[in-house]
């Protein structure tokens, strides 16, 4: 079934007393939602033990739970070294999720950095593969992972990119971030046909199968020349893009995605805002 829910903690859950992921659960259900992603942003520093905490909370309301890698994966880093701690990243915050419950690990694919971006990109696919056989050594093949489309011009992650590297194997699924993708492309995400064009893309490269139910992030993203600049909230009326159109394309192709609000403090409400549109939605 398709879901919505915020990434991390919306300033509301604070302004309630509120201090700990464990409460979340209980926060996100009485809203009326459906899912909450928890992000190792700054680095995978929890114990098993709290991880577990998390999902027995989480599991008692009925509400899914995904995880973010930390931000500083980068598997198109010429050094080896630095991209062995990409797969520790992306593997530990594996480990984190599955023991939180969670099935799902969303993670940024890489940066461009000096090379050119064919060959920043070819190497993201070699790394991406060995990620892969590093998923399938350490028994985590019942886990999604999830390579975001990216908001920046210097990031690796366009739609395009992102379906090549999850044709390198099932364990990959798409996390197509509406707003980075409108923010890298300058406002283009505008029209029911800018989205299908998207969707049908991905489901031709990928197969419906593995489109059912892929990850979406979105909120409205402020960009300039060279892309995202900041998130922001469903109250911008700036800059875009809307949910309206997807909500309409997403019926229109029945798919059912688990969509994740990343806006600025107001991610559960706008999350809500997002449910309550789509639910509006005539079948």
């Amino acid at each position: 079934m398709i879901r919505f829910g915020p990434s991390g903690n919306s300033i509301s859950f604070y302004a309630a007393g509120y201090e700990h992921t464990e409460q979340a659960a209980a926060y996100v259900r009485q809203m009326g939602l459906d899912c909450f992603e928890y992000s190792f942003g700054r680095g995978v520093r929890m114990s098993e033990e709290k991880a577990r905490a998390i999902g027995r909370a989480f599991a008692a309301e009925g509400v899914a739970i995904s995880v973010h890698a930390p931000y500083f994966i980068n598997f198109a880093n010429p050094d080896d070294e630095m991209a062995a701690k990409s797969y520790a990243y992306v593997l530990d915050s594996a480990k984190m999720c599955r023991a939180m419950g969670g099935k799902r690990v969303v993670f940024h694919p890489a940066a461009q950095g000096k090379d050119t971006r064919d060959a920043a990109v070819e190497r993201t696919v070699q790394r991406l593969q060995i990620l892969r056989d590093h998923i399938y050594a350490n028994g985590l093949q019942d886990m999604t992972f999830c390579p975001e489309t990216m908001g920046k011009l210097a990031q690796i992650g366009t739609p395009e990119e992102v379906a090549r590297f999850c044709e390198i194997d099932p364990v990959y699924m798409p996390c197509v971030d509406f707003g980075h993708v409108n923010a890298r492309g300058q406002g283009c995400l505008k029209t029911d046909e800018d989205y299908r064009m998207l969707l049908t893309m991905l489901i031709d490269r990928l197969g419906y199968g593995r489109m059912k139910a892929f990850h979406v992030h979105f909120s409205k993203i402020m960009y300039g020349a060279k892309g995202e600049v900041k998130h922001l909230t469903f109250a911008d009326e700036v800059y875009g893009p809307e949910f309206a159109p997807l909500a309409r394309v997403l019926r229109e192709l029945a798919l059912e995605p688990y969509i994740v609000s990343e806006s600025d403090g107001t991610q559960a409400e706008d999350a809500l805002a997002m449910k309550r549109l789509y639910e509006g939605l005539q079948p």
